[in-house]
């Protein structure tokens, strides 16, 4: 059971609200911040959006915080996001050429702060997790100095949305409102 900390789901994540997110372009990749709010009417709002499954009711989600988006730059689809959401902070690696998509959770005790763990991907782990994620063309094409040079800002951003968001503005972001 190599891969038994991984969950596959056969659908796209939940895309980014445009309008609470900021963007950061470098290069051959565009970081998204944006601070998340995740329950059931809002996971219910998305599958209908999508139209690729069923809402099966309540599944008893409720959880926020900040979610970095890493888009690749050139067809404009996101291949990893990370949530670093207060209850149960995770990352996906986002396979457009299967469909679907595989959450890992992300282990505060072990790792620390999920932020934190999460800039700290970026800087260091970026290319790797690109290429896992099914985009080698992207990873290839990585400027290290300009994911370097944007990474500042992605990290002020990322913790001036944890600190000074505003829930109602979100949640009707989320809703389509």
């Amino acid at each position: 059971m190599r891969d038994s900390h991984i969950t596959r789901y056969e659908v796209m994540p939940i895309p980014p609200v445009e309008a609470q997110t900021t963007w950061f372009e470098a290069g051959s990749v565009r970081f998204g911040v944006e601070y998340r709010l995740l329950n059931d009417a809002i996971a219910a709002a998305a599958v209908l959006e999508s139209a690729s499954g069923n809402a099966s009711g309540p599944l008893g989600i409720d959880d926020r915080g900040v979610s970095i988006h890493v888009f690749g730059n050139s067809e404009s689809l996101e291949y990893l996001r990370f949530d670093c959401f207060e209850e149960d902070p995770h990352y996906h690696y986002i396979s457009w050429k299967d469909q679907c998509n595989e959450m890992v959770h992300i282990d505060p005790v072990a790792d620390g702060d999920p932020l934190g763990w999460t800039l700290e991907r970026l800087r260091l782990r970026l290319p790797f997790m690109l290429e896992r994620a099914g985009a080698p063309e992207i990873a290839a094409a990585l400027d290290p100095k300009l994911v370097e040079d944007v990474l500042p800002r992605v990290a002020e951003a990322a913790y001036r949305a944890r600190y000074h968001h505003d829930d109602d503005a979100v949640l009707k972001g989320a809703l389509g409102r």
